[in-house]
């Protein structure tokens, strides 16, 4: 690209073969002051994506990246790949189905500039979001608070902005399973939200499957945190610290007090099941943990990239 680029657009692109035009050629209107680029990536989807794609690399192909993953990765991993194809001095971060309007990015981009922020989160005034995404956001959000320090009025949007500091800073994680937020939380405090609209998307088309909505979860619970190894360890303890008293009190109740009156069976049955299931609980924690150390270790890829086209590609 010849001129230096000011701001990036990152797309994640899933199923969005309906939506993402409408997108691409609103950025397109709107930004024309501006040195910008459109970094489109589509995360394996299995419908007409990845023409469509290809159809607005061509129309535009001075202002628009094409990333075509190999297979599908997750949002995150390839919000990593749009990242590592990034070249703005700021990078937003939107949605492939309209529900983040690229006019609250004219706005995030003049926050970000003149507070000096690394990155700036979009605060939905109204989410248009499902109940059952709703819902899951709550919890991840109140697990974010424990396990990530997040401040307890920071929104943790999937739409945002930030510097080519930070964007750097996050591309330079190697492991298997990203969390973009808990990246983020990690590098830097310099953090600001902007209250932004959320528009209705469309119809007929989950955001995030129960599946999804668990793997976010589970990544967050244990990519960036030891937190679940000291909780383990203290359940275990407490457990056993729970079950001495209870113990002398059975031999107590059977020695002094009630010496003809057999230890009930379904008492050691429901208290052997209890114990196997926080040992269970323990070792599930313990083995998650050693898998992604394995992962990690044989090198499972964040992406697997099958071409790029567009400046700097093909």
């Amino acid at each position: 690209m010849s001129r230096s680029v000011q701001l990036s657009f990152v797309i994640p692109v899933y199923n969005g073969s309906r939506t993402i035009e409408l997108v691409v050629d609103r950025i397109h209107e709107l930004f024309q002051d501006l040195a910008f680029e459109v970094v489109l990536v589509n995360d394996g989807s299995p419908d007409t994506t990845e023409q469509v794609c290809r159809a607005l690399q061509q129309r535009h192909p001075d202002t628009v990246v094409f990333v075509h993953l190999a297979k599908n990765f997750g949002e995150h991993n390839a919000v990593l790949a749009g990242l590592n194809h990034a070249t703005g001095a700021y990078i937003a971060i939107l949605d492939d189905d309209g529900q983040n309007p690229p006019e609250e990015v004219r706005r995030m981009y003049d926050e970000i500039r003149a507070r000096g922020c690394d990155v700036v989160y979009g605060r939905y005034r109204a989410k248009h979001h499902s109940v059952f995404r709703n819902l899951g956001s709550r919890f991840n959000d109140r697990v974010a608070r424990v396990m990530l320090k997040k401040p307890r009025d920071l929104y943790l949007s999937s739409f945002k902005i930030m510097n080519q500091f930070l964007a750097g800073e996050i591309t330079r994680y190697r492991g298997p399973f990203p969390y973009i937020d808990g990246l983020i939380l990690r590098t830097t405090r310099n953090i600001g939200q902007l209250d932004v609209e959320h528009r209705e998307g469309p119809t007929g088309r989950p955001n995030y499957t129960l599946r999804k909505l668990f793997l976010l979860w589970l990544n967050m619970f244990l990519s960036f945190s030891i937190l679940p190894l000291r909780l383990a360890a203290l359940v275990g303890t407490a457990s056993s610290l729970a079950s001495l008293p209870l113990l002398a009190a059975i031999v107590i109740d059977k020695v002094y007090l009630n010496p003809d009156v057999a230890v009930g069976i379904p008492t050691v049955l429901v208290t052997i099941v209890f114990f196997a299931g926080v040992q269970l609980v323990i070792l599930g924690t313990l083995g998650e943990y050693l898998g992604r150390l394995f992962l990690e270790h044989t090198k499972s890829p964040q992406f697997v990239v099958r071409y790029v086209l567009g400046p700097g590609g093909e």
